[in-house]
């Protein structure tokens, strides 16, 4: 495998701040150089399962993500290869029969609660940066998000928090951060993420970019 670009990889809880961490890393640079992939595009597909069979899969669990294909998706765009990336509809639980092209860039962001599971994936990651944030704001950001954006009722929201979320994160998640090469406390704005931003990963992003080049 010839490895054309630099993939950091972003993980942490669900609502942790992983998103705003990316957006805020790739705000400081010229966009057009990144690619910003999330894990969650990669669950399974489950139209063959009736609407109700799909509201009752674990998502919270690395068996619903199609890690198989997503380390193929990487390693295609690491040999500068173009890839199709799926398009997850969340309301419906199901994939979308269009999908994402995307062309080799310099800089690949992974980000998902699962980015550090597997270990063949963590092989191909230059760096892994932990999003390190207390349960108690994570479920509220993640139930903002469900509502807003995915048409979720609370009660729905709390009931799969305490059955999945808390027990996979413990299980699956919280484990992961022992493969972590930084941890960030509390995501994406605070002073100790900004300052990581800008002390240690623009250097290391700007020298990829220009051996890109």
């Amino acid at each position: 495998m010839n490895k054309n670009s630099l993939i950091i990889g972003i993980s942490g809880g669900t609502g942790s701040g992983k998103t705003k961490f990316a957006k805020e890393l790739i705000s400081r640079c010229e966009p057009n150089d990144f690619i910003h992939i999330s894990q969650d595009s990669y669950y399974k597909d489950l139209s063959h399962l009736s609407y109700d069979d799909r509201c009752n899969v674990n998502f919270d669990s690395p068996d619903s993500i199609d890690f198989k294909v997503l380390h193929e998706d990487l390693k295609s765009l690491l040999n500068n290869n173009n890839v199709n990336i799926p398009i997850y509809n969340y309301k419906r639980h199901k994939r979308l029969e269009e999908s994402i092209e995307l062309k080799p860039k310099p800089i690949i962001i992974l980000e998902g609660i699962f980015s550090f599971y597997k270990s063949e994936i963590r092989e191909l990651l230059d760096y892994k940066i932990f999003i390190d944030t207390s349960a108690d704001i994570r479920i509220l950001r993640r139930a903002k998000r469900d509502i807003n954006k995915r048409g979720r009722s609370i009660e729905s929201i709390f009931s799969q928090y305490v059955k999945t979320v808390r027990p996979m994160h413990k299980k699956f998640v919280e484990p992961t951060k022992t493969y972590a090469d930084i941890i960030v406390m509390d995501g994406g704005k605070n002073k100790m993420a900004l300052d990581i931003i800008n002390n240690k990963l623009l250097p290391i992003i700007k020298d990829a970019i220009d051996a890109h080049s």
